[in-house]
């Protein structure tokens, strides 16, 4: 008898600044919606384990999209975005969760990303705090900058050398077998990719002057990180929580930069907590 996955995938459409999207996601669960993002460079599959969990399914609508330009999110048709460096920004990351929820009607989802998905988080908190109802930042800074360099795209440099370094910001004690399941999604993404997502990461995003003004009466603000990772250290993400008044905090001891998909069963352990607090309405 077949055997499958709890999820389900399929395409939408999205409409962003008069440009059509076909963009890629996967589901599964029911109960209050919850968008995943992934980090710079790779695309939805970092969220599988979670989205298998039954307990979290039971409660939560998981939705793992890949942005556009990820994973199977091709360019869009009809525009020559060949002809222009690839470049994530700011404004138009945060229009792709915003739009998908409204396009796919839900009520003011929760929201959970890593990485350039953990940045993302207090963006969406600061600047769409009436779209969600909770964010969840993991590995989450007020700024990063630096990783905006010329050599992340280079012919020189192949993507087996993108995916050693993420390989790199991994705990040792993750399994090994999902060290280079996340390192190998790393080895797929486009070229250009990795760089683009990068100005995001360490140029565009930046609450070193606004992190304050973040209202978490109006959105809920969870952040985490691991304790390997030295990208987005802990210090940097316990510093940015301390910073939003009613903001939370918690360290993930054993866990590095891909705590989704690294170590799912450990990082299960410190984000039900979290999500208990979704599901309840608390901060």
């Amino acid at each position: 008898m077949a055997r499958f996955d709890r999820c389900t995938g399929r395409y939408i459409y999205l409409t962003i600044d008069g440009v059509e999207y076909r963009v890629y996601f996967e589901e599964s669960g029911a109960g209050v919606p919850l968008l995943l993002q992934h980090t710079a460079g790779a695309d939805g599959r970092q969220w599988r384990h979670l989205l298998e969990d039954g307990e979290v399914a039971s409660r939560f609508r998981m939705i793992a999209y890949d942005l556009p330009y990820h994973g199977k999110s091709l360019p869009p048709v009809g525009p020559a975005w060949w002809t222009s460096a690839y470049r994530l920004t700011k404004d138009f990351l945060m229009k792709v969760p915003v739009t998908l929820s409204r396009e796919l009607g839900l009520e003011r989802p929760a929201y959970m990303g890593s990485s350039i998905g953990g940045h993302l988080a207090v963006d969406l908190a600061l600047h769409y705090p009436e779209e969600f109802r909770a964010v969840v930042g993991l590995e989450a800074s007020a700024a990063t900058p630096g990783g905006y360099q010329p050599f992340w795209h280079d012919p020189r440099i192949s993507n087996d050398f993108k995916a050693s370094v993420m390989y790199g910001l991994m705990s040792p004690g993750s399994p090994e077998s999902l060290r280079r399941e996340t390192a190998w999604v790393y080895s797929q993404g486009a070229p250009p990719v990795f760089k683009g997502d990068l100005y995001y990461y360490s140029v565009d995003h930046d609450l070193t002057q606004t992190a304050e003004q973040i209202d978490t009466s109006k959105v809920a603000v969870h952040i985490l990180c691991g304790e390997y990772d030295w990208a987005s250290t802990s210090e940097a993400a316990r510093e940015l929580a301390e910073r939003i008044k009613g903001a939370t905090y918690r360290d993930m001891p054993n866990l590095g930069h891909f705590p989704m998909s690294e170590h799912p069963e450990l990082f299960l352990q410190y984000i039900r907590p979290v999500l208990d607090e979704i599901v309840s309405g608390g901060a």
